[in-house]
């Protein structure tokens, strides 16, 4: 037998631990995985354009609720199964014990009295829905609106209607697809 292709013992034992040692590491990742998929983050689907221009169609956005309390202009996703089994993705315009107002006819929100400045919409807001008039958003709930507003199913109709802070999934911290969107922070 030739030297050159006989296995040498210690060789073939190191070969058996690196093997050993990678699915170990594959093991712990996968591991680490679902525990963070399970509970910190989601990845949730976007479906619709009630979100355009900021979100398309079809965009995976990754989604948290750890040490999370809704605030104005944050972008969530909560469920409404009454009217929709899958999540909805809508812009916070107002929380709880804030009073919110919109002239249809300039096109203008306001919050507490005061226009809000909201360059992310895709156009004004013109289409009153079922909205009649100044509400106060009650405890424990948040009004919201999609950023393509005369396109949108949001807190403007009574199907929808204020959204209770426990139907929140959490809020959408970034895209991870597509791609040439990937990493897009929402904050």
């Amino acid at each position: 037998m030739n030297e050159n292709t006989a296995p040498v013992k210690g060789e073939e034992r190191s070969v058996r631990r690196d093997i050993y040692d990678w699915m170990q590491c594959i093991v712990v990742a996968i591991i680490a995985c679902v525990l963070l998929f399970s509970f910190f983050v989601r990845l949730v689907d976007v479906v619709g354009e009630s979100m355009l221009p900021t979100l398309q169609s079809g965009d995976k956005i990754v989604v948290s609720n750890l040490f999370y309390e809704p605030k104005q202009g944050d972008i969530i996703v909560f469920r409404k199964d009454e009217y929709k089994e899958q999540p909805l993705v809508k812009r916070v315009i107002a929380v709880e014990g804030q009073t919110i107002d919109i002239d249809f006819n300039r096109g203008i929100v306001y919050v507490d009295g005061e226009p809000i400045d909201e360059p992310y919409i895709a156009e004004p807001t013109t289409e009153p829905m079922d909205f009649n008039g100044e509400v106060k958003v009650p405890e424990g709930c948040v009004f919201v609106m999609g950023d393509n507003r005369n396109h949108s199913t949001d807190s403007r109709l009574d199907t929808i209607g204020f959204v209770d802070k426990r139907c929140i999934m959490g809020k959408v911290y970034f895209t991870l697809f597509p791609l040439k969107n990937f990493g897009s922070v929402y904050s």
